[in-house]
């Protein structure tokens, strides 16, 4: 229902006109395992345009009225929407650059009136090359269309631009840093891209027990399976997080 509302409200309350947008694309990663009890919606909106300073606040405004903040216990799903001008990203060149970025985890900036202007970042190869392989198109022309493809040096470069800012975000998110590492690691050695938990899954069986164990307390968690608390394990998470790390600093990728 969240996709729904935000395709709703978006031309009536937000002054972005129709035939300015090009695509609006929601990623439904159906061959990476779907949405999980603690996913969120990722929605990736296309336009001909850059969005003004006004068009920001009020999309942001009305985002944070409809998407579900983190720990909320009325299984609202999150939303992640990122905009994006066609003409950043065409023809092709890393690192690509988004125009609008909204994510719960910036709630307390939104709220504080600190609205993301445009930026480039490295992570956003990935989810274009996930919104041509699994998403669906909500309007206009379909993602593979619109988006060119991304290669596999250019993940690895996105993996080794995001490792030092990923780890310092540690503190207070030790559950989707250990799930995101272990997605870097999955991707370092097969050159594919999974779901958070089928990453762990894989990642399990090839670290020592005492590692295992904390990959797989973020894995059930993420799936709803397990209420995860990660105050007084911090020594456990910096170590899974440093072994995890050292692997990707010894791949092919870093050479």
């Amino acid at each position: 229902m969240a996709v729904l509302n935000v395709v709703s409200v978006y031309p009536a309350n937000v002054e972005i006109r129709w035939h300015n947008v090009t695509s609006i694309i929601v990623l439904v990663l159906t061959n990476n395992g779907g949405l999980r009890i603690n996913s969120a919606v990722d929605i990736l909106v296309v336009t001909n345009h850059g969005l003004s300073e006004k068009t920001r606040r009020d999309f942001t405004n009305r985002l944070m009225f409809i998407s579900g903040k983190i720990g909320n216990i009325n299984a609202i799903r999150q939303l992640e929407v990122t905009v994006i001008n066609k003409s950043d990203i065409l023809p092709w060149h890393f690192p690509p650059k988004y125009e609008f970025m909204y994510g719960e985890w910036l709630r307390e900036q939104f709220e504080k009136g600190e609205i993301p202007r445009s930026t480039y970042d490295p992570d956003l190869a990935i989810l274009l090359a996930q919104a041509r392989e699994n998403s669906i198109t909500l309007f206009g022309v379909n993602a593979a269309e619109v988006l060119e493809s991304v290669s596999i040096k250019d993940i690895q470069r996105t993996i080794k631009e995001s490792l030092p800012g990923l780890i310092e975000d540690i503190k207070g998110d030790g559950r989707n840093v250990i799930l995101t590492l272990a997605g870097m690691w999955f991707t370092a050695s097969t050159s594919e891209i999974s779901s958070k938990d089928q990453s762990a899954e894989w990642a399990i069986p090839q670290l020592p027990e005492y590692h295992a164990a904390i990959l797989d307390l973020a894995r059930k968690a993420y799936l709803g399976e397990r209420v995860d608390k990660w105050e007084g394990m911090e020594t456990e998470v910096a170590s899974l997080v440093n072994y995890m790390k050292n692997i990707l600093l010894l791949s092919a990728y870093f050479m």
